[in-house]
């Protein structure tokens, strides 16, 4: 088993991709993509684990982490650059873990190449509008008439206050006491290196575009049947739990756990996350 190494990319448009790399490259390859406002950071306490039976792939997105921003940041943009990559590395076959903001990256490539797909893990990820919660209206309201004003409420929350809360929030205090650190520091030093709110803000609207796709990724999800592994933080104050719901009834041979965590589930439950993972894994390569 090699050691988790970093490494960086030059992507076609002249950008710096940053990935992290473990485990055996002729191992089942697994992609894990983060979610807002991380970066790879977020799988350092899997990523060991899971080298031993998977070659791992764990990119920071552009504009995250230690990759530079993309010129025209978009999610369709963002899944080209990771699909970069992985032709980069010469993957073929592989499982994808979708997160947040990961999510429409790793569903765009999932549909470029269904064939390719070995497996999903799902943590929220939000990929049908159950997931969303009342949190959203400015968004909503943003896409539906995009101005100024509502651009301004739309990226309210591109705050320090609200960067902790995507660790913090809704989680009893108990929980929350197991993050080691306040990993939301380094999160929102790289927020506001140059280009990076640029980012965030493209990616907002951008979201709206991928949100307008969903009925195309459930009429994937359905006809394609992808293996699929469920973890979810309940406590989730953005993606709503009604969430989980709609991902079953799309991939009904789902196996799906609901932990009493959050949105960064990772961060208070990575042991019993890599366990799920681990086992999932090692019975889809069995078969």
């Amino acid at each position: 088993m090699t050691s988790p190494k970093r490494q960086k990319l030059r992507l076609s448009g002249g950008t710096e991709l940053s990935f992290v790399t473990a485990g055996d490259a002729a191992k089942p390859a697994l992609l894990l993509l983060h979610g807002f406002p991380s970066s790879a950071r977020t799988f350092d306490g899997i990523i060991p684990g899971l080298a031993r039976i998977v070659h791992v792939i764990a990119p920071d997105l552009p504009g995250y982490g230690q990759s530079e921003p993309l010129a025209k940041p978009t999610f369709e943009a963002l899944g080209g650059a990771i699909q970069q990559l992985l032709d980069h590395l010469q993957i073929g076959q592989r499982f994808i873990y979708l997160h947040d903001w990961g999510a429409p990256v790793g569903v765009h490539i999932a549909m470029q190449a269904p064939e390719r797909v070995a497996g999903l893990i799902i943590q929220n990820a939000n990929e049908h509008r159950t997931g969303f919660g009342p949190l959203w209206h400015d968004t909503f309201e943003f896409w539906r008439n995009p101005t100024p004003e509502t651009e301004k409420k739309a990226t309210s929350h591109l705050t320090f206050e609200f960067t902790r809360e995507q660790y913090t929030g809704g989680l009893p205090d108990e929980v929350a006491a197991r993050i080691k650190g306040e990993p939301w520091v380094e999160d929102w030093r790289v927020m506001n290196l140059p280009g990076r709110m640029e980012t965030q803000r493209a990616l907002i609207a951008d979201y709206g575009n991928h949100v307008a796709r969903f009925d195309a990724v459930a009429d994937y999800l359905r006809q394609n049947q992808p293996p699929a592994l469920m973890l979810w933080g309940r406590h989730d104050p953005y993606f709503d739990i009604a969430e989980t719901l709609s991902w079953m009834q799309d991939l009904p041979r789902m196996e799906a756990h609901v932990f009493d965590g959050s949105h960064f589930l990772l961060e208070t439950h990575a042991e019993a996350a890599l366990a799920l993972m681990l086992d999932f894994i090692g019975k889809q390569t069995m078969r």
